[in-house]
């Protein structure tokens, strides 16, 4: 057994010992090797120099050595090595040192393992000015949230990082302290690629470098699957400073890397010229999704025709004394994912463990909307979910004769109206949203954008979406057909694609 390969097997013996109480304080996801192999092998093949390589949360030292091993291969090339590893684990700098101490015979090396806090030790540098010249950075983050008014939280906005996970801030201290031409090649969660708050992350990395490759495991539950990670994790490289060009969008169905495609996009295809929220798009074929494509078909925002959605307003652990089992006198129906099924409303359900009803009081009245009709998806789609979005109209009036409704967290609502006065929608528009959110195109589209089974409100918020005119003709073809198919559903979005290429 080779060197690099014995640090393999040393990573699975020490994960197996740590408790997962322990790796979930930390953070702490040792990286298999090949996925440090696959990391390593996108920086630039350079000869000659000073090499100084960054690695940030080294555990045992299984991504520098992916790196080294590039060194004593000759694909990487330096007059010599300097590494800084950082590990807050002090248990972990034994085998640390072993693993690096292996590359003296093959490389020109020197090391220093860091223990302490890495934030902490790296906005003290950044403040006084030193250690910000590295030439590449590999890491593996923590992933771990960070509260508001955490020491990690202020500490970093001391060097003007605003984040709200670990890793996010371990990627940008990494981007501030590499020099400008410097590459910074990371495993993290896809969370930070959308949603508002990770905007300032991604305004913070924009800024500063380009993005240069990100690659997609098809599988969301194989980058980390010996610690039982589910955590959706895509790898991106950074060259700070860079100038942006095309970004490499590479996808492989498992950590083996034995069947990846790599596929060339141009930037304005990744991050949309104009969008202010920054959003990452992370396309995993060639060809362009149908709504990239036929923009003529899907020209306006909701906003154009005065709808809106929001996520479910009842958070029912702060609203316990309000839930009901089943209706009562003075409850409203309480809706959850449970109560849609098939594009259905099945309400009341007996014997369920969520409950039906919410009463009317103080506490809950204005967490309720209005009686009337509304479109409304699942937050979460199960495995067995073919689709990303389900969609389900909702005609409230058909379930209880009363003023209010309530729909739990773990749904999207798309209403009429302002955030602050929402009505349902006109029952023709409403089934129009449903069977535009069924379609395949919009499923397509999503696993494009967010790639995970969650899609929230915002992800449905900017999307592109037909016309007013176009929704309310599917809707009323939807209302006259009563039951349609997802081909049936197909047919009608391409009807309205080559009609509005037409004109």
């Amino acid at each position: 057994m080779n060197h690099i390969q014995s640090i393999d097997q040393l990573r699975l013996e020490v994960s197996a010992t740590s408790s997962r109480a322990h790796k979930s304080r930390l953070g702490q996801f040792m990286t298999p090797l090949s996925t440090a192999r696959f990391m390593a092998g996108l920086f630039d093949a350079k000869r000659g120099g000073v090499c100084r390589l960054l690695d940030p949360g080294a555990g045992i030292g299984s991504l520098a050595s992916a790196f080294l091993n590039r060194c004593a291969e000759g694909s990487l090339s330096f007059e010599t090595v300097i590494v800084d590893a950082y590990e807050v684990d002090t248990v972990l700098h034994t085998h640390l040192n072993q693993v690096l101490a292996g590359y003296h015979e093959s490389c020109d090396l020197s090391y220093r393992i860091i223990g302490g806090d890495f934030v902490e030790r790296a906005v003290v540098d950044l403040k006084h000015d030193r250690g910000c010249d590295f030439t590449h950075a590999i890491l593996n983050p923590p992933y771990k949230k960070i509260s508001a008014t955490g020491g990690e939280r202020l500490l970093l906005r001391q060097v003007g990082i605003e984040a709200v996970n670990l890793y996010s801030g371990f990627v940008a201290l990494a981007l501030t302290r590499v020099q400008p031409g410097g590459e910074v090649v990371a495993i993290i969660p896809r969370s930070w690629c959308n949603g508002p708050y990770y905007r300032p992350f991604r305004e913070f990395l924009f800024a500063r470098a380009a993005l240069t490759h990100i690659h997609v495991f098809e599988s969301r539950n194989r980058a980390f699957k010996d610690d039982g990670v589910l955590q959706e994790t895509i790898i991106v490289r950074l060259v700070k400073n860079g100038q942006q060009g095309d970004v490499a969008i590479s996808v492989s169905s498992d950590d083996q890397f034995t069947d990846i495609r790599t596929y060339c996009h141009p930037f304005s295809r990744v991050v949309q010229p104009g969008d202010d929220q920054r959003f990452v798009h992370i396309p995993t074929l060639h060809a362009v999704s149908e709504l990239d494509a036929d923009s003529a078909a899907f020209p306006c925002s909701l906003e154009d025709f005065r709808v809106g959605v929001c996520t479910g307003p009842v958070v029912d652990f702060r609203l316990k004394a309000s839930l009901r089992a089943m209706p009562e006198h003075g409850a409203v129906p309480l809706l959850y994912a449970n109560h849609l099924t098939t594009g259905a409303v099945v309400w009341p359900l007996d014997g369920g463990k969520k409950p039906n009803a919410i009463m009317v009081d103080a506490d809950s009245q204005k967490w309720l909307l209005p009686m009337g009709t509304y479109a409304v998806t699942k937050r979460f789609s199960s495995k067995e979910e073919k689709r990303r979005v389900v969609a389900t109209v909702i005609d409230a009036t058909r379930l209880q004769d009363c003023a209010l409704i309530g729909f739990e967290n773990h749904l999207n609502v798309f209403y009429s109206g302002t955030r602050k006065d929402k009505a349902g929608l006109s029952p023709a528009l409403a089934h129009g949203l449903a069977v535009y959110l069924n379609s395949t195109a919009v499923d397509d589209h999503l696993r494009r954008f967010s790639g995970h089974t969650q899609v929230n409100a915002t992800d449905l918020r900017v999307l592109p979406y037909p016309n007013q005119k176009a929704l309310l003709a599917l809707g009323a073809w939807s209302m006259k057909m009563g039951v349609v198919t997802q081909a049936e559903i197909d047919a009608a979005i391409t009807r309205l694609i080559i009609g509005a290429n037409r004109t």
